[in-house]
């Protein structure tokens, strides 16, 4: 066994240096196990990230959700990849996310050796069992343009992988109570929740959408697919290429959400923005849709996302709901995920506030209005329609269409 330790004052220079800064450990052929504590004082200001890089690539991340993690060949700390600890350097990522003027002290010590308990494995694993298949609500038929059919999504939710309370298998059970076909899970900077997604996506009846939240302090992107891990350290500007390149989808994220809104330089726009977040509690308020109209109207396919993460969020799985107008041959947990990514790639979205509420879509040549009396439908150009029945056919035009209440409530937009 041997101990590797960092023990120094982190200040506002290092933080202006870089906000990530990777502290070498070295690996010895054959290792059995690495077990990685942090420790941070209870600072007010300090909120201090930690992830970690092998010898042949990314095992995973933390951020500020846990202070211990460990990886071994067989098992690892939820947020990691288990596997060969490869010999070489490996790297302690630590993130500067927020300090104190004053900086902080911090511990960090790294053991190499026999692991005898894996921080976080065995809660996950009892968690996960313990989560049973809930009843699916009845299933809301949406009219669709011939050899297509309307599924129902959500593109952002997190588990114990990263800042979640609960394991994959929850956010499946929550997702199947919301009436979701499929779901993306989309743990923060890493992508060892992939493993378990076609197992769970299976027990659940739900397609679970492989996903990870590329995640800076000037911004969020969601990388759709099996891709493997996006490096989040490089500029935001490289990851559109290198994730079309890996055969993924790249979405920016809650584009006005606070303090998470996106301040990324981008001269190559991604296919895909989180247009519609749970985070949107106003929907009178214009921002997101001028937001959209700013970026690109054309060019940019919307999405919607929970961004669950427990109980306490401002929204559970489907709020809002996504609805993708899938090849109408794609049938359950295993075909579903891929149909998906395809149609998103074409552009075959509606969003609504939640599955059973007023929804506006695109059937061939027409724009239907379902649930929906008294509202208003807006064309690209602006044209007013009335709706005063709860199924509405319109000429359908090219681009965007908004579905609002006589208020300039939002309540649905397809594309």
């Amino acid at each position: 066994m041997a101990v590797t330790s960092y023990r120094r004052r982190w200040t506002l220079d290092d933080r202006a240096e870089s906000v990530w800064h990777s502290l070498p450990v070295d690996i010895p052929a054959d290792c059995p196990g690495l077990l990685v504590t942090l420790t941070v004082p209870p600072v007010e200001g300090a909120v201090i990230d930690i992830g970690c890089e092998g010898a042949s690539g990314w095992r995973g991340w933390s951020g500020g959700a846990r202070r211990t993690f460990a990886i071994t060949p067989d098992a690892a700390t939820p947020g990691y990849l288990p596997g060969e600890l490869e010999a070489g350097t490996w790297w302690i990522v630590l993130g500067l996310h927020r300090l104190p003027v004053e900086g902080v002290e911090l511990l960090v010590e790294a053991v190499t050796g026999p692991v005898t308990t894996i921080p976080g494995l065995t809660e996950y694993a009892d968690a996960t069992a313990a989560i049973a298949v809930p009843p699916r609500p009845p299933r809301r038929t949406l009219p669709a343009s011939s050899g297509l059919k309307w599924i129902a999504g959500d593109f952002h939710a997190h588990s114990l992988h990263s800042d979640g309370s609960t394991p994959v298998a929850n956010l499946a059970a929550l997702g199947v109570s919301a009436g979701l076909d499929v779901l993306a899970v989309t743990d923060h900077n890493t992508v060892a929740h992939h493993a378990e997604l076609p197992t769970l996506g299976k027990r659940f009846g739900i397609g679970l959408i492989p996903g990870q939240e590329v995640t800076t302090d000037t911004g969020h992107a969601n990388a759709f697919g099996e891709i493997g891990a996006i490096d989040f350290r490089r500029p935001a500007a490289t990851w559109v290429s290198e994730v079309a390149s890996r055969g993924g989808l790249l979405s920016i994220n809650h584009p006005l959400g606070g303090d998470c809104s996106w301040r990324h330089p981008l001269p190559e726009h991604p296919p895909l923005a989180e247009i519609w977040h749970s985070s949107w509690l106003d929907h009178t308020w214009g921002g997101p849709i001028a937001w959209w109209q700013a970026w690109g109207l054309e060019n940019t396919t919307p999405i919607g996302g929970s961004d669950w993460h427990n109980p306490t969020s401002f929204m559970p799985p489907g709020s809002p709901t996504t609805w993708i107008a899938v090849d109408a041959t794609a049938e359950g947990p295993d075909e579903l995920p891929t149909a998906t990514l395809e149609a998103l790639t074409a552009g075959r979205t509606a969003l609504s506030w939640s599955y059973t509420a007023p929804v506006l879509i695109r059937a061939d040549d027409e724009l239907i209005a379902l649930d929906a009396p008294n509202t208003l439908v807006i064309t690209p150009d602006g044209t007013r329609h009335p709706i005063r029945t709860p199924k509405t056919h319109l000429p359908a035009t090219p681009g965007p269409h908004l579905l609002i209440t006589h208020t300039g409530k939002l309540l649905s937009t397809c594309t």
